[in-house]
């Protein structure tokens, strides 16, 4: 049976679960195509899942390959699936994870420009899909004032241009070291930590929608400033559920029009994204280390070996 190299999840746990090792060579199914990956991004809840925090959401057996984006050239494609060849250049949000391998499946993807590097193309995917998700579950619209929570991260970067552009003022919380960012995008920057709520309502009186995209438990206070959990939404927070607060995950229907629409954006230079970090693919214990640790500021991208 021919075998490919991937980033297997050996059991729930600390980074070092992942590990470096041979699996079986994916084969497309109906309706898929197989990338040979050349970039992958790591998200913000990928070491929740590999921890178990997230597995009422995201369960996972042993032997899993994570990773919900990546960029690679197509080189098999499935019964069924169409506008595709082999050769061609894509990128695509994993809905089945698996990312962080030499080859992965996708049941959706997106052509990559030629103008747009592997590593922007693999750090676009996931994130998109949850900035425009999002923002199509608050039903934010022209007018409305938004807090964005996150609002340096990647998905709250293109949370916080795409609300801009629409109309949208965005009041964004973010470290200090990113207010500066958040204000070039177009946003109001504050700053985390205890007395949010009062900082955030010197700017306004009150917030029409909250979208949590770092999950660092600042949902008493969102609530606080919507009137209410109806229009919170986090990404990551695992305690949304005892706060009445809906915990958005990606699913098939949420934004599937996300990568088409602001992959041209990204290759015009009308989207910027988050500066990046790039870690070889087998070294993807080393990214989530990085990552929890807060070592690193930027996006991970894990590249082919």
């Amino acid at each position: 049976m021919p075998t490919a190299k991937a980033v297997v999840l050996t059991k729930y746990g600390a980074p070092e679960v992942l590990v470096w090792s041979d699996v079986p060579m994916p084969e497309p199914g109906p309706g898929q195509v197989r990338i040979r990956v050349k970039a992958a991004g790591v998200s913000p809840s990928d070491p929740k899942i590999r921890r178990g925090d997230l597995k009422a959401v995201f369960p996972l057996p042993a032997g899993a390959v994570l990773g919900f984006e990546a960029a690679g050239v197509v080189d098999a494609i499935g019964r069924s699936a169409s506008g595709v060849r082999e050769g061609d250049e894509v990128a695509s949000f994993l809905l089945g994870l698996g990312g962080y391998g030499e080859y992965a499946l996708a049941s959706s993807w997106t052509p990559k420009p030629p103008n747009v590097s592997w590593s922007d193309a693999a750090a676009l995917p996931a994130s998109a899909e949850a900035a425009v998700g999002m923002l199509k579950q608050l039903r934010v619209s022209r007018g409305e004032t938004l807090l964005i929570l996150g609002a340096g991260g990647s998905v709250g970067m293109i949370a916080t241009q795409l609300a801009v552009s629409r109309g949208v003022t965005v009041i964004g919380a973010a470290s200090p070291r990113d207010h500066e960012l958040v204000r070039d995008l177009g946003g109001a920057p504050v700053i985390y930590g205890a007395g949010l709520a009062d900082r955030v309502r010197e700017i306004s009186p009150s917030v029409d929608a909250v979208l949590d995209a770092a999950g660092k438990g600042e949902l008493p206070d969102a609530i606080s400033l919507a009137g209410g959990p109806a229009r919170v939404m986090t990404l990551a927070d695992e305690h949304a559920a005892d706060l009445g607060v809906a915990f958005s995950a990606g699913t098939p229907d949420r934004a599937p029009e996300a990568l088409d629409q602001t992959m041209p954006l990204l290759a015009s230079g009308a989207l910027r994204l988050r500066r990046q970090r790039h870690l070889r693919m087998a070294e993807a214990a080393e990214a989530h280390r990085l990552l929890e640790s807060g070592e690193t500021h930027e996006k991970l991208v894990l590249v082919a070996q």
